[in-house]
C-alpha cells in the first residue's frame, strides 16, 4: 500500500493506494461529482484508494481537483516505477450511452498531455473545466504520456465519466504483469 500525503494553505490530501487491488474505493474530496469520477476509475482501473482532502472549496473546486490530482499521481508514480515486467502500453475506449471517449497511455516516465474533449460549462455545481486540470495534474506527476480523445456524445457527464472509466481501463491494461517484458524499451530504462 503506497501512501502519499500533501499539505499546503489551500488543501490537506492524504492517499493510499493498491494498484493491484480490487476496485475498492473511499472517497471525500467533499467535491461530490468529482468523488463520483474518482470511484469509477477506481473500479474500472483495479486499484484499491482511498482519497481524504480538506480544501477551500469557499473559494471553489479547483484546488482540490487540482492537487487530488497530483497526489493520486505521485502515489501512481511510487506504485508503478521503476517499470519493469509490464505492457506498459494501454488504451480503452470506453461508451456511456450516447458517448465515446478513447484513452491511449503510455507509462513512458514522460508527461504529456493531449486532451480533445469537447466540454464546457457546468455538471450540477461542478466546473468541468477542472476535469483537464485534474488530468493534467496526474500525467505530469505520474509522469505519463496520455492521449484523452472525444468520438462522440452530447451529455457531459456521460463524457467526462467515459474519459475517466477510459483512463482506468487503459491503466489496468498497461500495468498488467508481463515477467518476459523485462524493461519494456530499447532504452533500458524508463
Amino acid at each position: 500500500m503506497i501512501e502519499v500525503t500533501r499539505e499546503t494553505k489551500e488543501t490537506q490530501i492524504a492517499v493510499k493506494l493498491n494498484l493491484y487491488g480490487k476496485g475498492e474505493a473511499k472517497i471525500n474530496t467533499g467535491v461530490g461529482f468529482f468523488d463520483h469520477m474518482l470511484e469509477a476509475f477506481t473500479k474500472h482501473a483495479h486499484i484499491d484508494l482511498e482519497v481524504n482532502c480538506t480544501g477551500d472549496t469557499h473559494i471553489d473546486d479547483h484546488h482540490t481537483v487540482e492537487d487530488v490530482g497530483i497526489v493520486i499521481g505521485q502515489a501512481l508514480r511510487q506504485a508503478i516505477y521503476p517499470v519493469k515486467s509490464i505492457e506498459r502500453f494501454g488504451n480503452a475506449t470506453v461508451v456511456m450511452d450516447e458517448a465515446s471517449i478513447t484513452c491511449d497511455i503510455d507509462l513512458s516516465n514522460r508527461g504529456f498531455l493531449v486532451f480533445e474533449l469537447p466540454i464546457g460549462g457546468k455538471v450540477g455545481a461542478f466546473d468541468v473545466e477542472l476535469v483537464e486540470e485534474f488530468f493534467r495534474a496526474l500525467v505530469f506527476n505520474l509522469p505519463m504520456t496520455c492521449h484523452l480523445i472525444y468520438n462522440r456524445g452530447k451529455n457531459k457527464h456521460h463524457i467526462i465519466e467515459g474519459a475517466f472509466k477510459a483512463l482506468a481501463v487503459a491503466l489496468r491494461r498497461a500495468v498488467v504483469v508481463n515477467e518476459n517484458a523485462g524493461i519494456p524499451s530499447t532504452k533500458g530504462v524508463l
